[in-house]
């Protein structure tokens, strides 16, 4: 490389590439259809795969990832020019290459070295593959840290040997490098040109449009430069290769002319491998690679801690607001209108301050369901099963600490789906079912939260199975009890009706651990099924922790904050309403529903409170399918609040979720909503023989 060029500084940027093309290359690569597979989407796997090796090779310190690359590029150069037929085995290898690849660019960021096993192993089987398509012999693997300063490994050529191919910027080519950079804006050419300028001396230059062409008189190769150039565009816009200046470049920085571009078709043909093939401008991979540039052209990369710092400020800044309302609130508004005018715009705009910086944290599903074709795909082919699956809702949004923690529990759902809920091709066919399951995964907004969905059309859960499990565990259940009450007790901890073991799904158990991990995330899930036709699971969670809707209550001289989301009404009960089902419990007659009571005071045991539930004020929460009266002494009133985490500041509260800084800067603690469900149940009430049970409170 030239003097004075430090690239570390463009390794993040490197790494967080590699991430997202490896990403693009998998997604692509289960979509391929085996028999016809789409040009378009050979030619953007190849692109994937070569713009990583040629960014490793840029860097000269990432070799096994540059080996890696370079061998999984040359079988998919051969696939897209038709030198080779496109079989289910290679795509599988090519997905292995993908893990192997990432798992190398992970230990490259974390300052580590790749697995040597792994780096052998994927190799191998890809010259392999090359050898039985192309012939040859299995060469042996190039010494990663050899040659560390040159872009590609060194390897013999010998005809005896599968080879990689050879740099088209080898020095046996002379002359300066002809570089076309297509569909640039101005920000973009000025930077590039800037690059290329530190990386050698620039003998002309030519620009017409949004295309700039560029003679480089360089010691680097054209897969550095391409490299390059791939951190500011795509490699569908990079052509580079070996030419001599036009005829006119005395005068051409002056008069550009349309003639003086070179067409990628008249490029040196012994430069193939370096030359990125540019499709028509009016095909879908060109498309792509057009939405993708401007979508860069509109985006900045920050890391999530700035983020997060932002947030807590912001966070500050709509407390010390509050506390600002509160005071004004005493004074007079004839004499002060001026004053309170300007704090209520303040108000107005920190809410639209907020709601802006938090909407910086958003993430679109399609993070989560990406993942899952291949999840499904080689989960389906272990199981001998035929499953399709479709997704909806991608572009949903969710809160990104929300985004990463529901993977897991939506990966064993997905699983348990794919094991339990769908039959085999020979048991569907038997059912009269066509012999592909349908699996569908969907997101979509309501209201204040995001509604996350996993439906199968597999046999449903079976009632029977899981009412004899239960009898034999001695949980209290009946032939009459209702089918809702039924598919709750699957998500009893240990609760399993799982026949054989399997390495899809384990022992069928976990659910509850899928509940809990929900309801830590403020959540709630719902299930329903239809014996022979499916099961759908339905997610609700809310869109971020870092800020909550809620209704503050007193109770004495306390303030709570209960979610308002979890609210569906407020009452003050009359005696006729009350009803005594033991001498310490009461339940709450209301419209043909009898609802446990329970008194915030009692939980937290809050002195000076209200203890005559008549003078009382009954809050109706919900928390999945179950509903219970929480007596409060007085409604506040609703406000938005800034949730701090409790844990990390004090300590674990039972039956408190988090805390929160009012107005008058005193703290307000936030209710568990789960929490105060699971102590109702605890308390050990039961139904008497007219009430009407709702969800699973009494399962």
């Amino acid at each position: 490389m030239s003097e004075g060029v430090d690239l570390s500084q463009f390794y993040d940027m490197f790494f967080d590439e590699a991430d997202e093309l490896l990403a693009e290359m998998e997604q692509t690569l289960l979509q391929l259809n085996i028999e016809q597979p789409d040009i378009d989407q050979l030619n953007a796997i190849f692109r994937a795969a070569h713009s990583i090796k040629g960014g490793a090779g840029t860097f000269g310190c990432f070799g096994e990832l540059a080996n890696t690359t370079h061998l999984l590029e040359n079988l998919l150069d051969a696939l897209r020019m038709g030198e080779m037929a496109l079989r289910k085995d290679m795509i599988d290898l090519f997905l292995e290459t993908k893990d192997v690849l990432s798992d190398q660019v992970s230990a490259y960021r974390n300052g580590e070295r790749p697995d040597e096993q792994a780096y052998e192993r994927i190799c191998r089987q890809l010259q392999q593959l090359a050898v039985e398509e192309k012939g040859g012999q299995v060469m042996d693997l190039p010494d990663p840290n050899a040659g560390q300063t040159q872009s590609e490994p060194a390897v013999e050529t010998s005809s005896a040997q599968v080879s990689l191919e050879p740099d088209a910027a080898s020095p046996a080519q002379t002359g300066p490098l002809h570089i076309t950079l297509l569909r640039l804006n101005d920000k973009d050419a000025a930077s590039l040109e800037a690059e290329m300028a530190l990386m050698g001396s620039i003998l002309h230059r030519e620009r017409q449009g949004d295309t700039l062409q560029l003679w480089l008189e360089t010691t680097e190769t054209a897969t550095d430069i391409e490299a390059v150039c791939c951190f500011v565009i795509d490699a569908g816009q990079v052509t580079v290769v070996h030419a001599a200046l036009p005829s006119d470049s005395a005068s051409a920085d002056e008069k550009p002319t349309a003639d003086a571009a070179v067409e990628p078709s008249q490029a040196d043909t012994s430069a193939a491998d370096n030359v990125t093939d540019v499709p028509a401008a009016d095909s879908p991979g060109v498309q792509r690679d057009a939405a993708r540039a401007a979508s860069k052209e509109s985006t900045l990369r920050v890391g999530v801690e700035k983020v997060d710092q932002i947030i807590n400020l912001v966070g500050e800044l709509v407390i010390t607001q509050a506390m600002l309302v509160q005071t004004a609130s005493s004074l007079d508004p004839v004499i002060h209108d001026r004053l309170l005018n300007g704090i209520e715009h303040l108000e107005r705009n920190a809410r639209d301050l907020q709601e802006a910086v938090m909407s910086i944290r958003m993430m679109p599903m399609d993070y989560v369901f990406s993942r899952f074709p291949r999840v499904v795909r080689e989960s389906a082919a272990k199981l001998g099963k035929q499953i399709r699956l479709t997704t909806k809702g991608q572009a949903t949004e969710l809160d990104k600490s929300l985004i990463e923690r529901i993977i897991d529990p939506l990966t064993h759902l997905v699983r348990n789906s794919i094991d339990h809920g769908i039959e085999a091709p020979d048991v569907r066919a038997a059912n009269g079912k066509p012999a592909e399951g349908n699996l569908t995964l969907s997101a979509q907004h309501l209201g204040g939260q995001i509604v996350i969905e996993v439906a199968d059309d597999g046999g449903g859960l079976s009632r029977e199975r899981i009412l004899r499990k239960a009898a034999e565990r001695g949980m209290p259940v009946s032939d009459s009890t209702p089918d809702e009450e039924v598919w709750q007790l699957i998500f009893a901890p240990g609760f399993s009706t799982a026949e054989k073991v399997t390495e899809i799904s384990g022992r069928g158990v976990g659910m509850d651990v899928v509940r809990r991990n929900i309801q830590d995330m403020g959540g709630h899930i719902q299930l329903s099924s239809r014996p022979g036709q499916g099961t759908t699971t339905r997610i609700f969670l809310p869109l971020t922790l870092a800020i909550l809707d809620g209704m503050s209550v007193q109770v004495g001289q306390e303030i709570f904050v209960l979610p308002l989301s979890h609210v569906t009404e407020s009452l003050q009960p009359s005696a006729e309403q009350i009803h005594h089902i033991s001498q310490t419990e009461q339940v709450l007659h209301v419209r043909g529903e009898y609802l446990p009571l329970v008194a915030l005071h009692d939980i937290f045991n809050v002195e000076g409170a209200q203890t005559d539930i008549n003078q009382s004020i009954a809050v109706i929460l919900q928390a999945e399918e179950s509903r219970f009266a929480l007596l409060v002494d007085h409604l506040v009133g609703q406000q938005q609040v800034v949730v701090k985490n409790l844990e990390a500041n004090y300590r674990k509260i039972p039956g408190i979720s988090a805390a929160t800084i009012l107005g008058d800067g005193s703290v307000a603690l936030i209710v568990d909503v789960f929490a105060l469900m699971r102590m109702t149940r605890n308390k050990g009430v039961t139904p008497s023989p007219n009430m009407t049970v709702i969800g699973e409170h009494y399962a």
